[in-house]
């Protein structure tokens, strides 16, 4: 699962438990001798949603990811440090896609139609990540990429008028 995907369920699964209230809302203030006693049990209930939340994002972290993180007593910067991981990750994901889509060659190991299907989903994700492949880029890039054989079906489709 993608980082971005990880705080999208976190945010869903804090959610459904009503364990979001510390993700969208500030630490109040210590309780006081002045606070009124409507506000204690706010803060009361604010701290053991922190903490809920902060185990339970932690327990969803994977392994790798949770030693790269600075320690924390917020769920909320937890999610925020997750997200800004999450767009380190997708950046590195992307030159990863590209790196695949411009090395793919077509080598016979598997039908033609399986490997414009994977060059596809390839583009796809990247324009999930921001990054869209122009098709009719993708379809030339497919063709100028075939093995020599296809010579007459690639001098056959660059002399076609229609796109």
């Amino acid at each position: 699962m993608e980082n971005s995907d990880w705080c999208e369920q976190i945010k869903f699964h804090l959610g459904v438990l009503d364990l979001d209230v510390a993700l969208y809302s500030e630490k109040p203030t210590a309780i006081i001798e002045a606070n009124s006693d409507e506000e204690k049990p706010y803060y009361k209930n604010w701290d053991c949603y922190n903490r809920l939340g902060l185990m339970f994002m932690q327990m969803n972290i994977a392994g790798n990811i949770k030693t790269t993180l600075p320690k924390t007593e917020s769920a909320k910067e937890l999610l925020k440090l997750m997200e800004v991981s999450s767009q380190a990750a997708d950046k590195s994901f992307a030159g990863t896609l590209i790196g695949t889509l411009t090395t793919m060659k077509f080598d016979g190991s598997r039908t033609m139609h399986e490997h414009i299907i994977e060059m596809t989903n390839i583009a796809a994700r990247l324009k999930l990540l921001g990054m869209e492949v122009e098709q009719n880029f993708l379809v030339q890039f497919i063709i100028n990429l075939l093995p020599s054989e296809y010579g007459p079906f690639q001098m056959n489709y660059n002399t076609m008028k229609d796109k």
